[in-house]
């Protein structure tokens, strides 16, 4: 099963303090930050010593991201709307269009009603 590169954990040079590790994680799902790297070195000096080497392996083993990945932040934020919830994502899309269609059918309906000479020449080419 082949992955998409927008959907692949990477580490961000572009953001990163020391590897990039912690940004990486951070803008794969969404969260600040801040808040990631407070949340590592909270378990690192707490529960988990051992996260300081898993850092490091993560840090050489994790491809930096490419630079043209995201165009804008609407694309980043979508990507990671995908990544946190699929079916939730495809539902919203769904949704939209549902609207989009809705919303053309009326613009449609209105000039299609409301202009006869428009209606007597589609009716003309049928």
């Amino acid at each position: 099963m082949s992955t998409s590169p927008r959907t692949t954990l990477y580490r961000d040079k572009q953001n990163a303090k020391l590897m990039g590790v912690c940004a990486g994680i951070a803008d794969y799902t969404g969260v600040n930050a801040l808040w990631v790297r407070l949340g590592f070195l909270a378990l690192l000096f707490t529960v988990a010593p051992i996260l300081l080497p898993a850092y490091f392996v993560a840090g050489m083993l994790l491809s930096t991201k490419p630079p043209h990945l995201y165009v804008d932040q609407e694309e980043t934020k979508y990507w990671q709307r995908v990544r946190q919830s699929p079916k939730r994502t495809a539902r919203e899309i769904r949704a939209r269009f549902r609207d989009i269609d809705r919303r053309l059918a009326d613009v449609e309906t209105y000039y299609v009603t409301s202009n006869p000479r428009l209606s007597a020449e589609i009716e003309r080419l049928r």
